[in-house]
């Protein structure tokens, strides 16, 4: 009977064996050393081994016996407790204990340390299979010190394999509890006390976009990712462009709160303290450790075959990475098919509180607020559960529950991996929901509005559609999308876009960053106030204007990224005065005008002396995506660009700052929404690679009617004849010098014959919002046919 093997030994196909966590670390250190992937030394305890404690004391029998009284209308609670406790009683056979201290010793030997400090995992024979993850079913115990402790831990790992979450995972799954076992994981532990830890993805745990790893992170041990404690940060990193030890793939870095961490304890295993004002404002992880995983993480999901699910840890007196855990990710890796559902709020109401949102769905139900778990009589199924945390044993409430609102946590904590599996809309890291909605009847939990979800008072309406992707015709004639919010971008990659048509830097700079680019490079003419505001936005970052470049430069990757390499189409900054002065420090830059909408905005802005410095700042942060990431599928569109010599000057002032047309193929293209576009289409196609067709100005333009009266809404008509004839003509003239026309704007989605006088005109692409893609898209096929 081989009672234990070390890592090296194994394989993933021992499962059987030493279980899926156990077996998978024997394969990195097997095939994936050679790629520098680390893992930490040890060795685990058999199956053989658990059944041997099994048959002691005729402990077997006893299990059986406890368990058939779950079958017979017992409690869960009583019966797990009772399981546990026969356990616990039992003492390892001899051979295994002198097998286990040796194995102790002898790793001791091999690291150099007297007593080392090990960390004691459960796993079981039937978790990280492609159908069911088992994550969190059994006790991890870290900082184990000494061969009685080690022994003690062993046998408390052996019991967690009957916790009330592992056994009603089983009976869900339809496992039978005795064809199971049980193997304990040995490992080395990595100070990450004294650095940081944390999880990574080989893909978007949200989307399923497939082509990032998410890194997430926390200072201490993992264990506070994992269970939800904290806010960690998020890094983000586009996989494609890896290879390429020049650029930077780290398309976004989101610093979470990280309010505490799990160290060391004096006495006993663990204890968690609060982190430092440094600790919380600062990065766990600079982009060259995030960039490491990242590619550790690819290697391991190239060897496995399939998306991966990861723990992370940093050894903080080293400095050195390790992967601690691997796994198969079992959430997004069951989503086959080309349909894709979708929900959408069709009412409003009240908006209670905001957090992160896990799955793209919607709950309605009563708000049941808990501090810890309860009997499942006590919690009506279909209600909203609302709690600081979550960790397994809150599950089979969970798997009742309409939603889920939590106080704490990030996008892999406990409360959102099991959200996933279990297909319930999930609020994570709302900081406060059990105070904001304790005592409140019915809500509304909206995971369908993009990164940020929402609870609101009452039932609001919302609908529910399905896109079958499978049944979209081709077509000749380009159809892309128009994008705004860079969080939402991943959530569309299953569409089959040609692109991106129109991403607003506006939406990005209003929501993201919210501090005008003039504050930060002139905040001596800030107010107090407003300068405080300013700071605070910005803390972190010596260089203030540095937050500018940082947050623009994230969200346009984030949307790049998600199409790569199909063209995506950014509109640098668009602002009316009146929007411009709104923003954090925007006041003392901005003139007041009688008529924004045909004043001082688009190109207009970028080459005057009282925005030239913003501008350069927007064009630091496109050629940051462009050079740097390596995002070179971006395309720059200049709006609202009233003369051919005001074009000149823009391209002048974006060469100034690196982005010369042509240069590492950047193609610039300009908005044709004035009628001078129109008029001097033929001098500036010179100057631009391309026209992109906004059919509501020029058609407020061209009929003189305010787009936003409604005394003139019956006048305002795209397709007036004035407005026609101009995209006809515009069209003609730009294809005889080699240019293409696109146009974004909705009319497409809700006219059919407007869209076939588009496609009959010879219009290169259309681009609406996503929402609209599937129908457009046949409108599109169907203007085609009838123009054959």
């Amino acid at each position: 009977m081989r009672r234990l093997i070390w890592f090296a030994g194994l394989r993933r196909e021992d499962v059987g064996v030493v279980g899926g966590k156990n077996s998978s670390l024997g394969e990195l250190i097997g095939h994936l050393a050679p790629e520098g992937v680390r893992v930490p030394d040890g060795f685990a305890t058999t199956a053989d081994a658990y059944w041997e404690f099994l048959d002691t004391g005729g402990l077997r029998g006893r299990i059986r016996e406890l368990l058939d009284r779950l079958h017979a209308d017992g409690e869960l609670a009583e019966v797990g407790a009772a399981v546990r406790a026969a356990v616990l009683a039992t003492s390892l056979p001899a051979e295994l204990e002198r097998e286990l201290a040796a194995g102790y010793e002898q790793l001791a030997h091999r690291s150099g340390r007297a007593d080392p400090d090990v960390a004691v995992r459960s796993s079981a024979t039937a978790e990280d299979l492609p159908e069911a993850s088992f994550a969190g079913q059994q006790e991890t115990f870290l900082n184990v010190r000494g061969r009685d402790a080690l022994l003690d831990t062993c046998r408390r790992c052996f019991a967690s394999l009957f916790t009330d979450r592992a056994i009603d995972y089983r009976e869900r799954l339809g496992f039978d509890h005795l064809s199971v076992a049980l193997s304990v994981g040995v490992q080395l532990m990595v100070r990450s006390d004294l650095g940081g830890a944390g999880v990574m993805f080989t893909l978007d745990p949200e989307t399923g976009f497939p082509d990032v790893v998410v890194v997430s992170a926390a200072w201490g041990l993992g264990e506070t990712v994992v269970s939800g404690q904290v806010e960690p940060d998020e890094y983000t990193v586009f996989k494609p462009l890896l290879k390429d030890d020049v650029l930077n793939p780290v398309v976004q870095a989101v610093v979470g709160a990280k309010r505490s961490k799990a160290v060391y304890a004096d006495e006993g295993l663990t204890r968690t303290v609060e982190t430092s004002g440094e600790e919380r404002a600062g990065r766990v992880l600079d982009d060259a450790e995030v960039r490491r995983l990242a590619g550790w993480a690819v290697a391991v999901e190239r060897h496995y075959g399939c998306g991966m699910d990861l723990e992370w840890a940093k050894d903080g007196r080293t400095g050195e990475l390790f992967i601690v855990q691997a796994r198969p990710e079992t959430v997004q890796s069951r989503r086959h098919g080309t349909v894709l559902r979708r929900y959408r709020l069709s009412g409003g109401g009240e908006r209670l509180i905001d957090g992160i949102a896990v799955g793209e769905a919607v709950g309605v139900g009563p708000v049941c607020s808990l501090d810890s778990p309860v009997d499942l009589d006590r919690f009506p199924a279909g209600s909203v559960l609302v709690t600081a945390i979550t960790d397994p044993d809150w599950e089979p409430l969970m798997k009742r529950a309409a939603a889920i609102v939590t106080d704490h946590g990030g996008r892999t904590s406990h409360a959102a991996i099991v959200s996933r599996e279990l297909g319930v809309p999930a609020l994570v890291g709302t900081g406060r929901a059990t105070t904001v909605l304790a005592g409140r009847q019915e809500v509304t939990v909206s995971c369908a509005e993009g990164a940020q979800g929402h609870v609101y008072a009452g039932r609001v309406d919302y609908e529910e559609s399905e896109i079958d992707l499978g049944s979209l015709p081709p077509t000749r004639t380009k159809v892309m999308l128009n994008l705004a919010d860079p969080a939402a971008a991943f959530r569309w990659w299953r569409l089959p876009a040609d692109g991106v048509g129109l991403a607003r830097t506006e939406f990005v700079v209003a929501h993201q960053v919210r501090v005008h680019p003039m504050a930060l490079v002139h905040p001596e003419r800030l107010s107090p106030e407003d300068r405080r505001r300013v700071d605070e936005l910005s803390c972190g970052y010596t260089d203030r204007t540095e937050y500018f470049v940082d947050g623009l430069a994230q969200g346009v990757a984030r949307i790049a990224a998600s199409r790569w390499p199909d063209p995506v189409v950014v509109r640098t900054s668009d602002f009316k005065t009146n929007e411009y002065a709104r923003l954090a420090g925007g006041g003392p830059f901005e003139p007041v005008e009688a008529n924004p909408m045909i004043g001082w905005r688009g190109a207009s802005r970028y080459y005057d002396e009282r925005y030239r410095e913003g501008f350069a700042l927007e064009c630091r942060a496109l050629l940051r995506v462009r050079d740097e990431m390596g995002l070179t599928n971006v395309v720059v569109m200049i709006p609202f660009c009233r003369t051919p010599q005001e074009a000149d000057r823009v391209l002048a002032v974006m060469a100034d700052n690196g982005l010369s047309r042509g240069r590492n193929g950047l193609r610039v293209y300009v908005m044709a929404e004035i009628p001078a576009n129109v008029l001097l289409a033929e001098q500036f196609a010179e100057r631009f690679d391309g026209f992109s067709i906004g059919s509501n100005d020029l058609t407020q333009l061209t009929l003189g009617v305010d787009r936003d009266s409604d005394l003139l809404a019956h006048l305002f008509d795209e397709r007036n004849p004035a407005v026609t004839r101009s995209i006809e003509a515009l069209i003609a003239t730009a294809h005889a010098a080699g240019r293409t026309v696109g146009l974004c704007g909705q009319r497409p989605s809700n006219d059919p014959e407007f869209t076939r006088f588009l496609v009959d005109a010879g219009i290169d692409s259309v681009s609406v919002v996503p929402d609209s893609f599937a129908a457009v898209k046949q409108h599109v096929a169907a203007a085609e046919d009838g123009a054959r």
